[in-house]
């Protein structure tokens, strides 16, 4: 098949699977993904876990029950001395005991250790939910990159394919022209080597595009063949300030969040330390039944009892060696290292948050003078085809301009969607995500 009509075949067939192709909305792509993404499942669960391990059933606050019951026989044989000196031979001697009870026990005090401990169980139920929080916002930002990249390839392989069309007019024209003397063979074929380039490169990025769309749908958790259409529409966010979004960072960012409740749980865990070295009391309760056949040796045949019992128990580790002074000590040091880790962590968001505006406030500029660009070379472009029409310049001429409107064309989609994920990255960092128009 000649190359010309290869092409032409290529080019039917895929316009026919875009218009078969479904439209994924932004909003779309994220229900599936909040249903569908392996890491949110897994953070769901985390948190879970974290759930029932902060349960008041875990907290050592409710008292235990136990309960019992056994039963024992034993035949024995042997002799003995009674007390005036007589003695005895017995065997087939038989005893048996049954015994039932049920018992409570619970610590009415134990020195603030299950206080402070229970506490420390809700923080870090707490935390997980930071966790949850970070990894879904995380996701987020991972699909979205993904998908304005698929945006930003489709509307490049667009572009690409409108370089390739033209590329291909002037093949043809500089075919015609040949044939009617009007032409040379060079202009022939520097034609078909730049309708090659572009056709090549058309091809490329439309597997960059493909490629793209498997890995969306990875991060989507869906079969990665589904074919679809990105949403190209953009819409940036207005009134942004370098002052609300650091106040917003110290509020909300979810990493400053998780570092103030590890700052208390090493609070808690001095209190706990502590708790070791203060006097405790318990409680405990039952009611037992218990019955003996003592044997035919016995004095007694027979003995049952059966009735309550209550106790308490105060117990104080007046000295264990020094573990709790150890204990204590080095809960008191990682209380001083968790404060570093958060003014440190405090001090690392005002940073990230202040290069993050930067970057924002550069990606907006360039895609705005990149706009500017392209009109330009557009104005170029178009003046260039109606010289090239006229024969008024070379090929060369026309070429250079071709490219310099498809690569102002291809930086300004970079420009734009790039611009768009600087935003979402500094609006994660900010800690209000949630509230971004994607």
């Amino acid at each position: 098949m000649n190359t010309k009509y290869s092409f032409l075949f290529f080019f039917t067939l895929m316009t026919c699977l875009v218009q078969g192709q479904e439209v994924l909305k932004k909003a779309e792509a994220v229900s599936i993904a909040m249903e569908n993404n392996f890491d949110i499942k897994i953070a769901s669960n985390n948190v879970d876990v974290a759930k029932n391990n902060a349960s008041v059933q875990n907290s050592q606050y409710l008292p235990s029950v136990t309960g019992s019951a056994g039963a024992n026989f034993s035949n024995t044989g042997g002799n003995v001395t009674r007390i005036d000196g007589a003695e005895q031979e017995f065997s087939n001697n038989e005893t048996k005991g049954l015994n039932a009870s049920i018992g409570l026990q619970y610590m009415i005090f134990d020195g603030f250790g299950r206080s402070s401990a229970y506490k420390m169980l809700q923080n870090q139920y707490q935390i997980s939910e930071l966790q949850a929080r970070l990894i879904l916002e995380t996701t987020l930002l991972n699909i979205f990159n993904s998908y304005y990249e698929v945006a930003r390839l489709s509307q490049d392989v667009a572009n690409q394919k409108q370089t390739l069309a033209i590329s291909r007019d002037r093949l043809q024209r500089a075919r015609y022209s040949a044939d009617y003397g009007q032409g040379s063979q060079l202009d022939i074929l520097n034609a078909e080597v730049d309708y090659n380039n572009d056709s090549i490169t058309y091809l490329t990025n439309s597997q960059l595009l493909t490629n793209e769309k498997r890995n969306l749908n990875f991060l989507l958790g869906r079969d990665v063949n589904i074919d679809f259409i990105a949403d190209t529409t953009l819409a940036y966010a207005q009134g942004l300030t370098l002052g609300v979004l650091l106040q917003n960072a110290r509020d909300n960012n979810v990493t400053l969040l998780e570092q103030e409740k590890l700052l208390e749980n090493s609070q808690y865990n001095i209190t706990n330390a502590r708790s070791n070295a203060i006097p405790k009391i318990s409680l405990n309760a039952g009611y037992g039944w218990n019955q003996n056949f003592l044997g035919a040796i016995s004095f007694i045949e027979r003995s049952s009892t059966v009735g309550p019992n209550v106790g308490a128990t105060l117990s104080w580790n007046i000295f264990d060696g020094g573990a709790t002074s150890v204990r204590r000590q080095n809960s008191e040091i990682q209380l001083n290292s968790q404060t570093a880790n958060l003014e440190r962590e405090q001090l690392n968001i005002e940073r990230n948050l202040a290069n993050a505006w930067t970057a924002y406030q550069t990606a907006l500029f360039v895609k705005d003078a990149q706009k500017k660009i392209v009109e330009t070379a557009k104005t170029n472009f178009e003046k260039s085809v109606d010289q090239y029409k006229l024969g008024q310049i070379t090929n060369i001429v026309f070429r250079q301009a071709q490219l310099d409107l498809l690569n102002a064309q291809l930086e300004l989609n970079q420009a734009k969607y790039f611009a768009k994920n600087a935003e979402l990255f500094l609006l994660q960092i900010s800690g209000d995500l949630k509230n971004a128009e994607f």
